[in-house]
């Protein structure tokens, strides 16, 4: 176990748990950017794969956390709701899962940078597309399918999901929800295609293992913040915080 967490340099451990406390106080805020905010942090102190690997865990977790707030009767109805949508970003997320290997570190964080600025733009233009007659099975094959592929790749399906949750008008409670069994689901699925793909491993995963607890720690402190201010305050201080992320990992794609 120790000698897997050499595989980040001592003195980056404490900023890769401050990010990871960071991430969790977002989440708990606004119920989702977690992975957004870990694989870009991270991914600008340690190689790419790394940071994927460290996310997967504190993922899991907190979604799962997320997910059962409500009771397991109240996920179960969600997953009935979204079931095309969980079963197409499945198959794409299993699929480009084995991209990481594959594609050049450059072209990974311009892929996964690239998705999370036009997020964070759109959302702060206050342009949201809403879709006639809300949800139906076209729209959530598609946004199903494009949120599996970028987050086989990159760990991060969240912009497309918020986005098209918001399209729909789906209420802040429900949303929260729908939200932690989509990403929950998806980083069970994370979890088998990345050991398929060898980013998760014996020693990847204790680094996983590590970076849960500040991420928890943070996740309750976010929830706590959410029901004392102002959340559309603190979401649109989060997308700022995503924007620079993003900005920040198309950055180093180009140099």
């Amino acid at each position: 176990m120790f000698e897997s967490l050499t595989l980040i340099p001592t003195h980056l451990w404490p900023l890769c748990l401050c990010i990871a406390l960071v991430a969790g106080v977002i989440k708990g805020i606004v119920g989702f950017a977690m992975p957004m905010v870990l694989v870009s942090g991270l991914g600008s102190l340690i190689a790419p794969e790394l940071a994927l690997a460290g996310l997967i865990v504190p993922t899991l977790v907190t979604n799962g956390v997320q997910a059962l707030r409500q009771g397991p009767q109240a996920a179960w109805s969600s997953v009935i709701r979204f079931r095309l949508f969980l079963a197409t970003g499945l198959v794409m997320l299993l699929l480009s899962a084995q991209l990481v290997t594959v594609l050049p570190t450059q072209v990974m964080l311009g892929l996964i940078g690239g998705p999370v600025v036009v997020f964070a733009l759109v959302q702060l233009a206050g342009w949201v597309p809403r879709p006639q007659g809300g949800q139906n099975p076209i729209l959530d094959l598609g946004v199903g399918g494009f949120a599996g592929l970028i987050g086989g790749f990159s760990g991060v399906w969240g912009p497309p999901t918020v986005a098209y949750l918001t399209a729909i008008g789906t209420p802040k409670l429900d949303a929260i929800r729908i939200q932690g069994v989509i990403y929950g689901l998806g980083a069970v699925a994370l979890v088998v295609a990345h050991t398929a793909s060898g980013v998760l491993n014996q020693a990847t995963i204790w680094i996983s293992v590590a970076i849960l607890p500040p991420a928890l720690i943070g996740m309750w402190l976010g929830g706590k913040m959410q029901d004392r201010f102002d959340q559309a305050s603190f979401r649109k201080a989060t997308l700022v915080v995503l924007l620079f992320a993003g900005l920040n990992l198309l950055r180093r794609a180009l140099i």
